[in-house]
Order: C-alpha cells, then sequence, then structure tokens
C-alpha cells in the first residue's frame, strides 16, 4: 500500500506541510478541474450537472466526491453509493481484491461515480484518501479512457490534504455567490491554488457564480483578484428541489427557467473543454477584502 507522506515544500506557501502525492500515480490523459468553494454554496449540485452537461457534450466523464459525507454523486446515481475507504476497510486494505464494481457506479447518462470518503473527525488526512482513490483508479485502467475527470471537494477545507485535488487537475473552478462570506471563502481558495501552481500544473479556471440573482460583489472581487465569472446560475427554488428529488438539473420538468440553466451548464462545459483559458488571480489581503466590498 502506497502511503503519501506529508513532506515540507517550501515552494507551496511559506511553513507549508503538504501531503505529496506518489508522482508515478498521475491520472493521465483526461482533462481533470477540481470544484471548490465555502461549504454549502452548492458545489456538488454544481459538479453534478456540469458532469451531466460533459456528457451530453460527448465526453466520458468521471465525478470523483472527496467529502467523508458522500453526497456529491447521489442526484446522479439516486442514492449515498459506498466510498473508497469504506470498501478498503472492508478487505483489510489488500487493494488487490477489490473490483472496479465495488467502488465505481454509473450515474445519470453514463457519468462515472466514485466517492472517496474521509478518515474519520480528526484521525486522518484527507489528501491520503484522494492518492488512494486515484491509484486505485489507474489499477483498474478506468482513467484510460476517461475525456473528462471533475473532482467535488470539500468545502473550506484548503489545507494539504484537502489542496491534494489541485496536484492532478488542470483547472480549479471556484464557486461562490454573490455575499462577503462566500467571496472571503473564494480569496482563500486562490491563495491554496496559487501556492499549488507553483510545483503543480493547476491554474485558476475562473468563477462560478452560484445562487444569485446578482454578481456585483462577485464582479468587484474578480477585478481586484485578476478573475473572471465563467458562469452564472441564478438563486432558483428549482435547483433545490432538484436535490430534494435526486435528480440532475437535466432530469427536470423543462420550465423556461430550467431550459436556461440547462444551457449555461452546456455553454460553461464547451468552453472549459474547447479554450483551457487561465487566471493569474492573486489573492487580498483581509483587510483589502473588508474595504472593498458593500454596498456603495
Amino acid at each position: 500500500m502506497t502511503i503519501n507522506v506529508p513532506v515540507r515544500r517550501p515552494g507551496d506557501g511559506d511553513g507549508s506541510v503538504q501531503v505529496h502525492l506518489d508522482p508515478k500515480v498521475q491520472i493521465g490523459q483526461a482533462k481533470v478541474f477540481a470544484v471548490y468553494g465555502k461549504g454549502g454554496i452548492g458545489k456538488s449540485t454544481t459538479s453534478s450537472n456540469l458532469s451531466v452537461a460533459f456528457s451530453k457534450l460527448g465526453k466520458r466523464v468521471l465525478q470523483i466526491g472527496c467529502d467523508p459525507k458522500h453526497d456529491s454523486t447521489f442526484t446522479l446515481t439516486k442514492s449515498l453509493i459506498p466510498t473508497v475507504i469504506d470498501v478498503l476497510e472492508g478487505v483489510n486494505f489488500h487493494s488487490e481484491e477489490l473490483r472496479a464494481e465495488d467502488f465505481v457506479f454509473e450515474g445519470y447518462n453514463g457519468v462515472m461515480c466514485v466517492e472517496a470518503g474521509g478518515p474519520p473527525a480528526g484521525t486522518g488526512c484527507g489528501g491520503y484518501v484522494v492518492g488512494q482513490t486515484v491509484k486505485l483508479l489507474k489499477e483498474h485502467h478506468l482513467l484510460d479512457e476517461t475525456d473528462v475527470v471533475i473532482f467535488d471537494v470539500l468545502g473550506d477545507v484548503v489545507c494539504g490534504g484537502f489542496a491534494a485535488p489541485l496536484q492532478h487537475a488542470q483547472r480549479a473552478l471556484i464557486v461562490a455567490a454573490n455575499d462577503f462570506d462566500s467571496i472571503f471563502a473564494m480569496n482563500r481558495i486562490v491563495q491554496a491554488i496559487g501556492a499549488k501552481s507553483k510545483n503543480y500544473a493547476v491554474r485558476l479556471g475562473g468563477v462560478i457564480a452560484n445562487r444569485s440573482r446578482d454578481t456585483d460583489q462577485i464582479d468587484k472581487f474578480n477585478a481586484a483578484a485578476g478573475l473572471k465569472t465563467v458562469a452564472h446560475i441564478p438563486d432558483l427554488d428549482d435547483i433545490r428541489r432538484s436535490r430534494l428529488k435526486k435528480a440532475t438539473l437535466f432530469e427536470m420538468d423543462e420550465t423556461p427557467d430550467i431550459l436556461r440553466v440547462q444551457q449555461e451548464y452546456l455553454k460553461l462545459a464547451a468552453n472549459l473543454w474547447a479554450s483551457g483559458e487561465e487566471y493569474n488571480g492573486r489573492a487580498l489581503k483581509d483587510r483589502e477584502i473588508f474595504d472593498l466590498l458593500g454596498f456603495d
């Protein structure tokens, strides 16, 4: 069993101790996106609908949930699927005893779903879980013909462990609402991505404005930080109801609002696939954010 050892990497930020993944375990040719944002901001809804949008464009998609509550993919699979940690524990961490179908499940429109899970609170590192998940996928050749991988990452945590998907991703997307708290969290994530980009290929891929009628506060932050909003998902009750129905937005009744949001996700997927655009964002000091945001 490969152990991912926390090591001190000066280039990852002053005094940082990062989980160093096995450099031989690479995802391969797929385009890899990591979705970050404040807890409860709608990352799983965003990730699942973006996964479906990619699949509607004919891409072979794998979504990896990186939250211990393992609910990233439940609108795709209609259930809480077993986590990689659960199935590894079931075979006393002898990964050679596992079959692909033990931990990979097919969801809506062919999106393949994995829930990495996580160690019990206070007992381990999420970076190890991410590393073991990618290692298992590689061992079972499940990444060989995958076009897109989406990591849906636990909210608020930008420690070495939950920054681990950034070591695999080419682009990191940040989900934010038009409010101070989510923008403050976004700023911390920009800082984490900037640190990782010193040693890895990951770059900022833009901001997804979510659950927001307006974007004026996000726009202010973007202008100051060198970012851009790449999609705007409004605050619609139909989106909330889709989670309650265990359904993606592409399975809901096609009201005018739902059709508009579907098109926004399809446009986002097409742009991410085609452009590879990146942003050299800079994190603001805390006082800068307090001075910047607010209504005139």
